[in-house]
């Protein structure tokens, strides 16, 4: 009886074999995302060119790489690479205009590797997809950080900054003095034979 099983099993494809199952829950992936596949891919870029940075990345110019995270988590962070370890090379980072390279290499010349790459790390979850998600948001953060600009205070507002430096420094001592004269109250006075 079992050499009629194994025969029956050997002539239907493995994958015939577990589709055509009469019962499919209705919470089954195959039917909450019909379309779906597990495949990386970048959107296509948006058509508006007017803004520096749209928050595109294009995930083919990036290198992508997997390890084991670190941390609680039990026997499955032993066997599963969920630390997401994602770089890019600035000068050669088609999606960001000149302008912005020149001010990421200024901004993060300590976060910038020999060979030019900038890295992002991220073991923030135990799911590799969350934790590619929240490097690729690091790295929408740190380009748009480089293109907002640094407002300088006014000459007024500078000088307000400065006397209301001045003030903390005097009521500070101030203080200071009157705790040291608190202090030095607080002791027996000195008898001189």
């Amino acid at each position: 009886m079992s050499r009629n099983f194994v025969k029956i099993i050997g002539q239907v494809p493995i994958n015939r074999l577990y589709s055509t199952s009469a019962y499919k829950s209705a919470l089954s992936l195959q039917n909450l995302y019909p379309n779906s596949s597990l495949k990386l891919t970048t959107p296509l870029k948006p058509p508006n060119e007017d803004e520096k940075f749209t928050g595109y990345v294009p995930i083919d110019q990036l290198d992508i790489s997997y390890t084991k995270s670190t941390g609680p988590g039990g026997q499955h962070v032993n066997k599963v690479n969920t630390k997401v370890e994602v770089r890019f090379h600035v000068n050669s980072a088609t999606w960001i205009n000149d302008e912005i390279k020149a001010q990421m290499l200024e901004k993060f010349k300590n976060k910038i590797t020999k060979e030019g790459f900038v890295i992002f790390r991220s073991e923030l979850t135990r799911s590799q997809q969350l934790n590619l998600a929240d490097c690729l948001e690091k790295i929408r953060a740190s380009v748009r950080s480089c293109i907002i600009e640094d407002n300088k205070p006014s000459e007024e507002t500078a000088e307000k900054i400065r006397r209301r430096l001045e003030k903390a420094t005097r009521e500070r001592l101030s203080t200071k003095r009157m705790r040291t004269q608190t202090k030095s109250n607080r002791q027996a006075p000195e008898v001189h034979t």
